[in-house]
């Protein structure tokens, strides 16, 4: 397991998909902002559910985030569309609703820049987030992540287009305690 100061990622458990599959993927419009596709639903079990780990995907490295203290599962953390040629990626995270704004993001955005720059070796990392997403903003930033630029209504969400916000990190300007 890797550990920060609040969560430790680990490899996806088959028990940890149904409460994922509920809490993140149900949630018709937490899905739609996070997920840069239509909601549809999934019938419970299926393999085509996003919580489902292949193993053999190379660019694609899902976590489940598990609180330190108690053990519970949190949410789930992700380094996906790995460029091992440039030596970048990208992060994402879900958080599930009782755990959100209690500090559990940064702390995973924390580990996954460890992840990336240290064990895996990667130059750049790299998080898209809507733009009215004030919590995933706020973690890029305290882990060292600068805003890039918007890509003016780039994603379509429940009805509208909505900007999002490129943010990127290099590995010569991570501080691995940067966050407070």
């Amino acid at each position: 397991m890797l550990s920060g100061s609040k969560v430790g990622l680990r490899a996806r458990h088959e028990d940890d998909i149904p409460i994922l599959q509920a809490e993140l993927h149900d949630d018709v419009v937490n899905s739609s902002r996070s997920q840069g596709r239509p909601w549809r639903p999934i019938t419970p079990g299926s393999k085509e559910s996003q919580f489902v780990v292949d193993d053999k995907e190379q660019q694609h490295v899902p976590f489940s985030a598990m609180e330190l203290d108690r053990g519970m599962l949190v949410g789930t953390a992700a380094l996906w569309n790995i460029d091992t040629h440039n030596r970048s990626a990208h992060i994402g995270l879900g958080l599930l609703p009782s755990f959100r704004g209690k500090g559990y993001g940064t702390d995973m955005v924390a580990v996954l820049c460890h992840y990336g720059f240290i064990v895996r070796g990667l130059q750049r990392l790299q998080i898209e987030t809507l733009s009215d997403n004030a919590a995933m903003l706020r973690s890029a930033e305290r882990n060292g992540f600068v805003r890039e630029g918007v890509l003016r209504s780039s994603a379509w969400v429940m009805g509208e287009f909505l900007d999002e916000v490129l943010l990127g990190l290099l590995v010569q300007d991570w501080k691995p305690d940067s966050k407070s």
